[in-house]
């Protein structure tokens, strides 16, 4: 009933590659089984129509068959990864969870009830309606993870249009909106999912080039990491046709230095909320920053220098945390962007605007003068309160190479210099510190303070 027409898909390519795990290919026809046997499992395991589903996983064969198998059940799915193992606990108590699947690293697969009943009025909602729901926990990086509940069924709608059939990293992980929306968009046009144990940079280039791998869905810190770690020269990425980058801005020097080695391959960002789904999205070129956002089913506004959108598919609200919708039914992102026609360029999110003496001061603008130079791996930039100017600019600093104590002066001092060229005065950082430790979060997104 809901994934009708992904069977459609697959009853026309039984033979073709599906999933690619540890190795072994998948087809569509072993998929195509396997959905059915845990559609029966489900129901002899007595799992109710609507029932709130805690589904820890990766992308396996089996977690893409259970996946589909409880969406056509109606069942309402949070699905959980390793890399939100600290909160764990909290995630599933703030998600009411019901029942337990649990799929370990050989793909087997575990299911137990729990001792609780999900009363919260979402829920409730979309048992009325008989709809599938998903709830996405946001990263949290910059506070409290809020829980979005989705309905599923119009979230599903954009992939009944066919599209390209692709061979597909599934770098975005399992529990998150750009992970879903791959393993959907994959399945619904006969293309190839080719799963990760490992999200290094050689690792997944390794399996760019042994499985062809057309599509790269990143983030600009996985790509910056390619950058500074070299893997790009231990393998052949002729197979790669786009990489498209997403959940935080990017660093224009990181872009182009990007685009500059690999000009054949399309550089797309991407635009998406746990909150909205992912937009449809153009950018103006591949080394450029403007990206034109929406597509069916998705309408966009400005105000006061924010996101605003409207989305067909968009969370019917928060377990956790007041609405984010105005009155008229638009969701505020909280990013500020700036304008030119119909194309946007993303400026950082309201909340992490650094206010110095009244001026505001942008992390990612900062932070992407610090990442032109060579000897700097990664860089966070945040504000600390000051009692003349309200706050100053400080910025934490990995270098690209090991730094003894003796020239850790010289390299911040360097580091100065260079914003002192680039930036206004009060843009530049105040404090650096100097880190050894990775910046970024097992998402692959910076983690700011």
């Amino acid at each position: 009933m809901f994934v009708d027409f992904l069977q459609e898909v697959w009853r026309t390519h039984l033979d073709a590659e599906a999933v690619i795990w540890r190795g072994r290919a998948y087809p569509y026809g072993w998929l195509s089984e396997r959905f059915d046997y845990w559609t029966q499992q489900l129901a002899t395991e007595k799992i109710p129509h609507g029932a709130v589903v805690i589904l820890e996983a990766d992308f396996s064969p089996n977690a893409v068959a259970l996946f589909l198998a409880l969406v056509e059940r109606a069942c309402i799915l949070v699905p959980l990864t390793d890399s939100v193992r600290a909160k764990r606990a909290e995630f599933i108590s703030t998600a009411q969870g019901e029942v337990s699947i649990a799929i370990d690293e050989n793909d087997a697969v575990t299911i137990r009830p729990l001792e609780r009943t999900a009363t919260h009025e979402l829920y409730q909602h979309l048992r009325a309606e008989g709809h599938p729901g998903l709830v996405l926990f946001s990263s949290g990086s910059t506070g409290e993870s809020k829980a979005a509940v989705h309905d599923l069924r119009p979230l599903l709608e954009k992939f009944k249009v066919r599209r390209h059939a692709l061979r597909t990293i599934t770098f975005l992980l399992y529990d998150h909106i750009g992970g879903v929306n791959t393993m959907l968009y994959t399945l619904s046009n006969a293309g190839c999912m080719v799963t990760l144990q490992d999200r290094s940079p050689d690792a997944v280039l390794r399996a760019v080039e042994e499985y062809r791998v057309e599509l790269l869905p990143t983030s600009p810190t996985f790509l910056n990491l390619v950058l500074i770690s070299e893997a790009f020269r231990r393998h052949d990425l002729g197979s790669l046709k786009t990489i498209t980058y997403g959940t935080e801005p990017m660093p224009e020097s990181t872009l182009k230095r990007f685009h500059g080695l690999f000009p054949e391959i399309k550089l797309l960002q991407t635009y998406g909320l746990s909150e909205v789904g992912i937009l449809r999205s153009k950018s103006k070129t591949s080394d450029s920053l403007w990206v034109k956002v929406g597509g069916e089913g998705y309408e966009t506004r400005v105000r006061e220098g924010i996101l605003q959108i409207k989305a067909q598919s968009a969370m019917l609200g928060y377990l956790n945390a007041p609405s984010s919708f105005t009155s008229d039914g638009w969701f505020n992102t909280g990013d500020a962007v700036e304008t030119d026609g119909e194309y946007i360029r993303i400026l950082g999110r309201k909340s992490e605007i650094i206010n110095v003496g009244g001026e505001k001061v942008y992390p990612a603008e900062v932070e992407n003068v610090i990442q032109e130079l060579d000897s700097v791996a990664e860089v966070t930039v945040y504000g600390e309160k000051n009692l003349i100017t309200g706050n100053i600019v400080c910025a934490s600093v990995t270098p690209a190479f090991e730094l003894d104590d003796s020239r850790r002066k010289e390299f911040v001092g360097q580091i100065k210099q260079h914003c002192r060229q680039k930036l206004q005065n009060y843009k530049v950082p105040v404090r650096i510190e100097v880190v050894r430790d990775a910046q970024h979060t097992e998402r692959f997104k910076k983690a700011r303070r």
